[in-house]
């Protein structure tokens, strides 16, 4: 895992603007939630494509104020960007990524500026993980959109 941080608001470093590329609020208990999630993460093997409703319940369980992002392209799904609040005004990027059919579109950079500017209007602290086995371009878009890494540990999970 390579965890990555901002520390302060003015670290994050914009994309440009992308015409149609919008955030908007999801309720927890949309399907489309559990949809998105999986579908961004079946080509990473995320846990989220393998969850039975059962594991979907402990998940949602683990963090009830857990928010949801639908990133909307057009009007259409195109991804999603989840917070994770934690002590000390601190927010977790939990989940972000695009659907595969919106992956190479250069919609990336714009949707994480997005995801991060909206974190940053209850956040001391963003921060994230992600992995080698994510999307090649991932962690160099964290880092030119201001964030740095701050570690890296051994994981064990398996390439698809």
């Amino acid at each position: 895992m390579i965890y990555v941080e901002m520390t302060a608001r003015d670290q994050l470093i914009p994309s440009a603007p992308v015409s149609g590329l919008t955030l908007e609020p999801l309720d927890a208990d949309s399907p489309l939630v559990t949809d998105v999630m999986a579908r961004i993460g079946a080509p990473y093997n995320w846990e989220s494509t393998a969850r039975t409703p059962e594991g979907w319940t402990a998940w949602f369980a683990e963090h009830p104020d857990r928010s949801f992002w639908l990133v909307a392209y057009e009007g259409s799904p195109a991804g999603m960007v989840s917070f994770d609040f934690h002590p000390g005004d601190e927010v977790e990027i939990g989940t972000f990524g695009l659907l595969p059919e919106y992956v190479g579109k250069g919609l990336g950079g714009y949707a994480l500026t997005l995801g991060v500017e909206k974190a940053w209007e209850t956040a001391s602290r963003v921060w994230l993980h992600t992995s080698t086995f994510d999307h090649p371009n991932a962690l160099r878009n964290y880092h030119r959109r201001g964030f740095t890494t701050y570690r890296t540990e051994e994981g064990n999970r398996t390439k698809p």
